[in-house]
């Protein structure tokens, strides 16, 4: 294990970038946002890239709206128009979302915060985020803990867990926009091979939040049950396309791995499974340009970010899963990326 400074915070405080490694892999991890600055992966050859985009000032982070490497919670995604009942009593959360809905919690995100780091070891790390009484409108004092673990089987383990005196929302994500070719790579994002089992879509409506509609992808745009590039039909005159300007939708996580993601050049791939009902694909769509690590300039779908989580809006929906954890007990969820 290394630690270094990452930077001093316009905020006050100081960011620290801590490497672990496991198996072939090597990470940096920021205690500002809990955030995955760097993930190196070996490919076919033996050579080795940086598959994560990211940038190399701990400032940007804060002022990018692109979530890159993020821990995010309470709420990961979307709440339609901010409001949700739990208990009997209604909850109202800010709308940042273009005004129609709440967005990863936001405005006061986690990812612009620094974290307690609680132990380092050589392949991994444990940080922890105390989140009081109506922090971003949610009830409860809650302690949340996230860790990264790389191990000998070349998998990046990501492990939340979560305590709160009163019944509250935990759906935690992770939000890197992945680049198996490489994050400098950036016009070869769209022609990474993606497989999901998914059968099923959850439809969302022009404000972005799931109607509730569960949809086949059977003949449509959205299945990728036979491996394909996510560039390939990401223009089609497809609704659920147009609306959201390429893929931002939940998937059923219908198998492990619920998705693979492959480098057709390289052949780095990562299988990625859960213990979440729900992997939202997010293809980039409204990066906006800016310079990320190396001097490297990302933009529009540079990389795709694979979330798992409950579905968007789920409170507002009781037919599925709910991300509810009641007072006193442990909320715990755990994905795996398992490089190849």
């Amino acid at each position: 294990m290394k630690r270094k400074l990452f930077g001093a915070l316009t905020q006050g405080g100081q960011a620290f970038l801590y490497t672990i490694s496991g198996g072939n892999l090597t990470a940096e991890i920021t205690n500002y946002g809990a955030t995955l600055v760097r993930l190196f992966v070996p490919d076919k050859d033996g050579k080795v890239a940086d598959v994560v985009l990211g940038f190399d000032d701990p400032n940007m982070y804060t002022t990018s709206g692109s979530f890159f490497g993020a821990t995010v919670g309470r709420h990961a995604n979307r709440i339609k128009g901010g409001k949700f009942t739990l208990g009997g009593k209604q909850y109202s959360l800010p709308t940042n979302d273009n005004g129609l809905n709440n967005h990863h919690s936001g405005p006061n995100f986690f990812k612009d915060r620094l974290w307690t780091v609680e132990s380092v070891e050589a392949d991994s790390i444990c940080m922890s985020l105390e989140s009081p009484e109506g922090d971003q409108g949610f009830p409860g004092n809650a302690r949340i803990r996230v860790t990264y673990i790389l191990d000998k089987s070349n998998t990046l383990r990501i492990v939340y867990d979560a305590v709160c005196d009163k019944d509250t929302v935990f759906n935690m994500t992770h939000h890197s926009y992945f680049n198996m070719a490489g994050h400098e790579k950036t016009d070869k994002a769209m022609d990474q091979i993606l497989t999901m089992s998914a059968r099923t879509y959850a439809v969302a409506g022009a404000d972005n939040a799931p109607t509730g509609e569960m949809r086949s992808v059977e003949g449509t745009p959205m299945d990728f049950r036979t491996p394909k590039a996510i560039g390939r039909d990401i223009e089609d005159d497809y609704e659920a396309l147009t609306l959201q300007g390429g893929y931002d939708h939940s998937f059923e996580v219908f198998t492990d791995p619920c998705a693979i993601l492959t480098d057709p050049v390289s052949g780095r791939s990562v299988a990625i499974t859960t213990d979440c009902p729900a992997v939202h694909v997010y293809s980039g769509n409204f990066l906006d340009p800016e310079l990320g690590k190396d001097g490297v300039r990302y933009c529009r779908r540079a990389g795709v970010a694979i979330e798992t989580q409950y579905y968007p809006d789920a409170l507002n929906h009781p037919e599925w899963a709910q991300p509810v954890t009641k007072a006193g007990e442990r909320y715990r969820s755990e994905t795996k990326y398992r490089f190849g």
